[in-house]
């Protein structure tokens, strides 16, 4: 049986599946599993993920449900790993990403998650390690992190941004915490579509609506930022 089970939610990937797969087989671990979900993609994606189907669980649903959530949901209930780790399309790991990080949860039996600094284009998210109080404050954990199948308590599939930042408070609230691995273990290649996007922290300080500027992508974090606020009562 596979120890790690990698979940690769993927929607119009054609761009960027071939590096995050290769990346993934490149890794110095091995004994893992890889679940590939493919949210009704009508580019080249299906056709570009046909020289790993001997290698890759392949999950096929159609139309695009729109819900990343829904996707990596679905991927976990077809794992079969004792540690999952959700890796998106559009991210290329570290070759020794998952030997890293089993070795954090072996050396801490007592936490539930090990997360790393990373890249995001060409822009460096070096972290800190855990506290509870700042995950409250901010998200700065990726979804790219492994964890302890028993404590994954899924993804809220009413929650449609900022869904790894929801899914730590929700694993906080059951008093499962995670530790900080102080490496650079992956990358994000930034998208313009996609799960994946980013804008830098001075539009959001930034009293935009004073200025008469409606930035759709900004009043989409700040109404996802009030749900999971009013939820985690925070």
């Amino acid at each position: 049986m596979p120890e790690i089970s990698i979940i690769v939610p993927v929607y119009q990937g054609a761009k960027t599946i071939d590096q995050c797969l290769t990346a993934i087989f490149n890794q110095s671990y091995q004994n893992f599993e890889v679940v590939v979900v493919d949210d009704g993609s009508t580019d080249k994606t299906l056709e570009i993920i046909k020289p790993y189907l001997n290698k890759i669980k392949l999950i096929k649903q159609s139309p695009n449900s729109g819900n990343a959530n829904i996707v990596r949901n679905r991927g976990a209930r077809f794992a079969t790993g004792k540690y999952l780790l959700f890796c998106d399309d559009d991210i290329i790991m570290h070759p020794r990403l998952l030997e890293k990080m089993r070795e954090i949860l072996i050396k801490h039996p007592e936490k539930a998650y090990v997360y790393s600094s990373f890249y995001f284009g060409g822009k460096k998210f070096k972290l800190w390690p855990f506290s509870a109080t700042k995950l409250r404050q901010m998200p700065y954990i990726h979804t790219c992190s492994l964890l302890r199948r028993e404590y994954f308590s899924g993804f809220d599939e009413k929650v449609n941004k900022l869904q790894d930042w929801d899914l730590w408070l929700t694993m906080l609230a059951n008093k499962r915490t995670g530790i900080w691995l102080p490496e650079f273990l992956f990358k994000v290649k930034a998208k313009k579509n996609g799960i994946s996007s980013w804008l830098p922290k001075i539009f959001y300080r930034l009293p935009w609506k004073k200025f008469g500027v409606s930035i759709k992508a900004l009043e989409k974090y700040q109404t996802a930022e009030k749900i999971i606020k009013n939820k985690h009562h925070l």
